[in-house]
């Protein structure tokens, strides 16, 4: 083979990789690792839309080398993507409306509710719209962690305990929440808290108890307090480029949406439940003192969770009233349904997709 064959064949490849994949065959970047809750949602949406869609799309997972959560929207713009795990609060400037729901993160206390009330919100939400059609995707839903506590190198089982402590904040609503006791948020990426911990620049973490073992906390931690601080929510775990969405007809857009919908179902009970009872196990078997968080410590903690709840509010507008009124809303339906994933998917399809028109969504 020539050089010239070789060359031409390589700039082919390089321009079909380029171009926007046909319906048929979707590219999916979860960006993250197999062990990643965010991974399972995807491989769970792949099988769930080649039975919606009767094995007539296909799918192709992207690793995180190939798109990170920074890249998401070049990904998306570029067509190296057609769906994409999208975290508004990752891209703050270009969702100033939609991260607002994000900075609620106190409001935290059912994961199915804040997750569903977060997708209802946004797709009702027309300045949430024009940020996602602007970023260069069309949402199609959210998930939830599960409920923060303290993962500490220290004893924490009052509130005077946490006066003077450093711990790592991963947002506003977190150093907000640590300064209203007496604590030092420090912002930090999840990745370096294990090293901060073990080296003393930290004393802990307002983290999922998840993070014991994905990030080894369990290696440095000896205290872990259940007090409920809050949950991450404000996730588009669907992200769909817009041309790859525009190029969908309306039934293939509904079978789409229907994985989705039960994925995103699916990535919170993985994230919010199943991953955070293997983390129990876990520290059961482990040194690490588990501590339950106090009557007066919980009261302490609801306070201040409201009062910020308020000055959030008034500080935003009507638009976050709403979806403060939907967490209300979902978690009434969550403690009538139950914790079943599969039966929320049902109820959210009816109360949220069913009155989706696809034919404008996104468009």
């Amino acid at each position: 083979m020539t050089y010239l064959t070789t060359k031409g064949l390589a700039l082919g490849l390089a321009v079909l990789a380029a171009a926007p994949a046909a319906a048929q065959d979707l590219r999916l970047a979860p960006a993250a690792p197999p062990a990643h809750p965010a991974y399972y949602m995807y491989e769970h949406f792949a099988e769930f839309l080649a039975e919606e869609s009767g094995g007539s799309i296909g799918t192709t997972i992207l690793g995180p080398e190939v798109v990170a959560l920074p890249q998401m929207g070049d990904a998306l713009t570029s067509g190296l993507a057609d769906v994409g795990n999208s975290l508004p609060l990752y891209f703050a400037a270009d969702f100033p409306i939609t991260g607002g729901a994000g900075d609620l993160a106190l409001l935290g206390r059912d994961p199915y509710a804040m997750g569903l009330a977060f997708t209802e919100w946004v797709v009702n939400c027309q300045p949430c719209q024009e940020e996602f059609a602007a970023f260069g995707g069309v949402f199609l839903g959210a998930g939830s962690s599960d409920v923060y506590g303290l993962i500490t190198t220290v004893p924490v089982e009052s509130a005077d305990d946490l006066q003077g402590l450093r711990l790592r904040s991963g947002g506003a609503p977190y150093s907000r929440w640590a300064e209203n006791f007496g604590a030092s948020g420090v912002p930090m990426a999840v990745g370096d808290q294990f090293e901060a911990m073990s080296q003393g620049t930290i004393d802990g973490s307002m983290a999922s108890i998840v993070d014991m073992l994905s990030y080894r906390l369990i290696d440095v931690a000896t205290h872990f307090n259940t007090m409920p601080i809050g949950t991450y929510h404000a996730t588009s775990n669907f992200t769909f480029a817009n041309a790859t969405w525009e190029g969908l007809t309306v039934e293939q857009r509904e079978q789409v949406l229907r994985a989705a919908n039960r994925a995103n179902l699916a990535f919170t009970d993985r994230w919010a439940f199943q991953l955070p009872e293997e983390a129990r196990t876990a520290v059961a078997d482990s040194d690490i003192v588990v501590t339950e968080a106090s009557d007066e410590l919980l009261a302490a903690v609801e306070e201040f969770a409201q009062a910020d709840r308020e000055a959030q509010i008034a500080a935003a507008g009507p638009d976050l009233a709403d979806f403060v009124t939907l967490v209300d809303e979902w978690t009434a339906i969550v403690a009538e349904t139950g914790e079943d994933p599969e039966a929320l998917a049902d109820v959210a399809w009816e109360r949220i997709w069913s009155n989706v028109d696809l034919s404008t969504y996104g468009l």
